[in-house]
């Protein structure tokens, strides 16, 4: 006890001495003078082991590493050398306008794409140089072999093939979905699901979905595909170097193929691509309210109406007067419209209601007339009238009757010939009237003698009256015309043919086909309950007009029109006068007005056209003729207006209108405030003789006897050849459109659906390549396989004789010229600058560009399909049917609105190009290989197992 005091004791001396002598911070001192020690002490002992490590480690190198190679120093010496400057030569195809840009293209992928990268790595020279001798040592063998191939069957020939089995892929995938049961209208991933179904059926052992779908499988497809064209265009030395193998094929496949290939399957991109191709077109506003009446994306009709409202914020907020008011005022009309069209058409689509014009048409049941003898000359028309004939039963009929109108056009033209030979001093009476009567013979045993089968039913005392005037008086043209008035009255007044024909849906496609239907719009309340079948595909902006067909017998509904005044128009050069036209419209309890401008032209083919239709108004109505003059002087303008002033007035008296009922439809066409869309011009007019089907036939076979040889007698062997056996190919011709036999089509095992559209044509048919071109092109494009084959045939001809009439022989020889010119090294040259200033603009590498609002891509594809519409000519609608056309060019354009699909056609191209640059290597056995993995293979092997095992069991 006592020690352990003193220690608390002498320890609480020390402390308090300690705090007295060196302050309150002591402690402080000494703890940092302990670890000054302990670190110190901790430093020496580092320094000194570090130091004997170094020794023993120098110690042991030299006492058990064997001594260095001489080699060694003696090869990076080599490499400290200062590197000697390889020489490549420039020289890449022979052309040094190609030459050039293909440098500089090479120069700029290896700095973008390599030297970034490299230089970070290694400042050797040698290994660019080298990559760069390799890239050009594959150009200059792939410059030769495209300077050994022929290109025109590739151009020509392939591409179309292409470009139309893909197009008959497409719509077959539209078909089947279209045929499911399912009330939700199909996605876009259906349609493309269903697209490569569809291929592999056709295509049989190839599908492109993953290379299509998956990026990494195109990736790797791509990869696999640069090294084979690398093996094939390199030299062995250079193709066994992997490492620079692998960059050549990596520069290829991700830096210059796959870009490429997405910028060229971008929808947005061909979108824009096609308005640039037709930039020289102007819109027109019909083929405009179409297409927003047409479409079913919402979200094109809600980026055109609000664009729209925004123009229309604009033009309200302008601050005008005088006459600048009443412009505005009309845009502001028409934006109106126009937006009124998309809510309407936006809300139907959301309401899950029908969108289909002509199922609307035939549930509202307001359709226009149109006459039997109309029908009967209407190319388009017809061929519906023919296939509700064959329906009913009633084809002999018409059959006969287009079978007399040959006749009586051949027996015109053959009494001509005779006459004029006649006043020549050449006598052929005898053998022509004998062939007339083999003629005429021909279709009294085809479709009115007993053995007729089908058989005619008329009268029976006209049929022996026309039997005793074949047996006893000379044939004349007239000889059939009492029967055949007989079997119009017959069609014209049979419940079950024509009146019939009105009630049936063939009647209401022909409608959709020749642009007399009308569209739905909406009225009344905003929630679309008002709704009612109105308007017209090409209505106006400013108003929408009742149902044409009861303006007509309506009294209480008055229009005038007068021209309220006249200007001067310069358009590309051309200098024309205007005539501005005030409309007033009265009715009951309404009353409108607007103003609608035309040329002379317009008002010369609305004349052409009802004259055309209304016989009896050549001879009351006349138009003032045309004059060229130099100067559109005032004089001139004022006694035009006036000419036309009184032609107008004229037009719409209420005598003319009660004389000619159907005349309101063409008048209140004419007078609307729209572009005026114009019938048959002067061409197609003259090019009629060969589209009629009525005439077409029967004046091939007199044009054979008007280029009589000089040889009397093989002349005449030849006439009588043809008339002897004249209604017989006019009646097998009809027959065999009836019973829907497709020229140009050998007979196979496999649909003809199910094949590549090449497969469906003869090449021993015919050797014009641009007509093989142009119906194949035709067929896929408006789908005609599906249509009546008289049509078909019509359209072969009128083909026939536009490309023989227009260049004779010549147009293959032009087609193989244009080949040769797109090979040019000029137009490869240019090919390859536009490709170096796309990727590269000013020597730069392009930015990606940025992806654009949802807003401007889907008023571009409006823009788009508006231009192409507007580019069809009117003599296609008058051949094929306007609706058909409408169909045909929408199927194409939608076509292209899927990146997959797009994707799909640029690979089938890019396979095409290397089958035809590479035809010893198996090119295609290759590729069947690289799309071998595709799970729709698969599926579709196993499905033609289950469908061929039951088959195998039976036997």
């Amino acid at each position: 006890m006592h020690t352990s005091l003193s220690i608390w004791g002498w320890g609480s001396l020390g402390i308090v001495l300690s705090l007295i002598t060196f302050g309150p911070f002591v402690i402080f001192y000494l703890a940092f003078y302990i670890l000054c020690f302990v670190g110190g002490g901790f430093v020496v002992t580092l320094l000194f082991g570090k130091t004997n490590s170094e020794k023993y480690l120098e110690q042991c190198e030299h006492s058990f590493l064997p001594p260095t190679s001489t080699g060694i120093p003696k090869c990076l010496e080599e490499m400290k050398r200062e590197a000697r400057t390889i020489k490549i030569d420039r020289r890449l195809t022979g052309a040094n306008i190609i030459d050039e840009p293909l440098q500089q293209v090479i120069q700029f992928s290896l700095r973008d794409y390599v030297q970034y990268w490299y230089y970070t790595l290694s400042d050797d020279e040698s290994f660019l140089l080298e990559i760069r001798q390799t890239l050009q040592n594959a150009l200059i063998q792939f410059a030769t072999r495209s300077k050994e191939i022929d290109w025109q069957p590739y151009f020509t020939t392939r591409i179309v093939d292409d470009f139309g089995t893909h197009l008959r892929v497409f719509r077959k995938a539209q078909q089947k979905i279209t045929e499911k049961d399912d009330q939700a209208k199909g996605t876009a991933e259906d349609l493309v699901d269903t697209f490569f179904e569809v291929e592999v059926e056709m295509e049989k052992d190839v599908c492109r979905d993953l290379v299509c779908t998956s990026p990494k499988d195109e990736e790797g497809f791509l990869r696999d595909l640069c090294e084979v064209l690398l093996y094939l265009l390199l030299p062995p030395g250079d193709f066994q170097n992997k490492i620079m193998r692998y960059f050549v094929r990596e520069i290829l496949a991700r830096g210059v193929l796959l870009p490429l290939i997405n910028q060229l399957s971008d929808p947005d991109y061909i979108n824009q691509y096609i308005i640039w191709m037709i930039r020289d077109s102007n819109c027109n506003y019909e083929a405009f309210m179409n297409i927003i009446k047409l479409s079913d994306n919402i979200g094109e009709l809600e980026a055109v109406r609000d664009k729209a409202v925004e123009e229309l914020q604009y033009l309200r907020s302008l601050d005008t007067v005088g006459d600048d008011i009443n412009t505005i005022k009309n845009q502001i009309n028409s934006l109106l419209f126009v937006k009124k069209v998309c809510d309407s058409r936006i809300q139907r689509l959301q309401s899950g209601k029908e969108i289909n014009t002509v199922k609307l048409a035939a549930n509202f049941g307001k359709l226009c007339t149109v006459p039997l003898d109309s029908i009967l000359v209407d190319n388009v028309a017809l061929q519906f009238f023919m296939d509700y004939m064959q329906q009913t039963g009633g084809q002999a009929h018409l059959f006969f009757w287009m079978t007399v109108e040959g006749y009586r056009v051949t027996a015109q033209q053959q009494l001509e010939v005779l006459l004029s030979r006649q006043k020549d001093g050449k006598h052929q009476t005898n053998q022509t009237k004998g062939l007339l009567r083999a003629a005429a013979v021909g279709i009294y045993e085809q479709y009115l003698s007993e053995k007729a089968s089908p058989r005619v039913t008329v009268d029976d005392y006209l049929v022996a009256k026309l039997a005793d005037t074949l047996n006893h008086e000379d044939p004349t043209p007239e000889i059939f015309d009492d029967i055949q008035r007989k079997v119009y009255e017959l069609m014209l007044r049979d419940e079950r043919f024509y009146p019939s024909f009105r009630q049936n849906a063939l009647y209401v496609r022909m409608l959709a086909e020749l642009d007399m239907l009308k569209d739905p719009s909406f009225r009344g309340s905003d929630d679309g309950d008002g709704e009612s079948f109105n308007g017209s595909p090409t209505g106006s902006i400013n108003l929408s007009l009742d149902d044409l067909s009861n303006v007509s017998s309506d009294d209480s509904v008055q229009l005038h029109a007068y021209i309220s005044d006249t200007g001067v128009c310069n358009d590309h050069g051309k200098t024309y006068a205007l005539y501005a036209i005030t409309v007033h419209r009265r009715g009951l309890n309404s009353e409108e007005m607007w103003k609608t401008y035309r040329r002379y032209s317009d008002f010369h083919d609305f004349h052409m056209r009802i004259t055309e239709q209304f016989e009896n108004l050549s001879s009351i109505l006349k138009l003032p003729g045309k004059k060229t003059f130099n100067n559109m002087d005032r004089d001139f303008l004022e006694k035009r207006k006036k000419d036309l002033n009184a032609y107008l007035q004229l037009l719409l008296t209420p005598e003319m209108m009660k004389a000619s009922p159907a005349l309101a439809h063409y008048v209140y066409d004419f007078l609307e405030n729209k572009a005026y869309s114009k019938g048959k011009g002067d061409f197609a007019r003259k090019m009629d003789t060969f589209v009629n089907p009525l005439r077409n036939s029967m004046r091939n076979v007199s044009n054979a006897v008007k280029s009589l040889p000089d040889s009397l007698a093989e002349g005449m062997t030849k006439m009588s050849d043809n008339m002897g056996k004249m209604s017989e190919r006019l009646g097998q011709d009809i027959k065999q459109s009836f019973f829907k036999v497709p020229p140009l089509i050998p007979k196979t095992d496999s649909d003809p659906e199910h094949c590549r559209v090449s497969a469906q044509l003869d090449d021993t048919v015919d050797d014009n390549i641009p007509l093989r071109v142009m119906l194949l092109l035709m067929d896929e494009v408006f789908d005609l396989k599906e249509r009546n084959q008289w049509l078909r045939r019509n359209i072969k001809n009128l083909l026939q004789q536009l490309i023989r009439a227009t260049y004779g022989d010549t147009i293959n020889r032009k087609i193989v010229d244009h080949v040769d010119w797109m090979t040019s090294p000029e137009q490869v040259a240019d090919l390859v600058k536009r490709f170096r200033d796309a990727f590269w603009p000013n020597g730069i590498l392009a930015e990606t560009v940025p992806c654009r609002d949802k807003a401007i891509r889907m008023r571009t594809r409006v823009a788009g399909k508006t231009k192409l519409l507007s580019i069809m000519p009117d003599e296609l609608k008058h051949i094929i049917g306007a609706e058909t056309t409408r169909k045909g060019i929408l199927r194409v354009f939608e076509m292209f609105q899927h990146n997959q699909l797009n994707r799909r056609m640029v690979y089938v191209f890019l396979e095409g190009f290397l089958e035809t640059l590479f035809p010893q290597y198996k090119f295609r056995e290759l590729f069947n290989k690289l799309h071998s993995r595709s799970k729709q293979i698969q599926k579709y092997k196993q499905k033609l197992q289950t469908t061929q095992a039951p088959s195998l069991q039976k036997r």
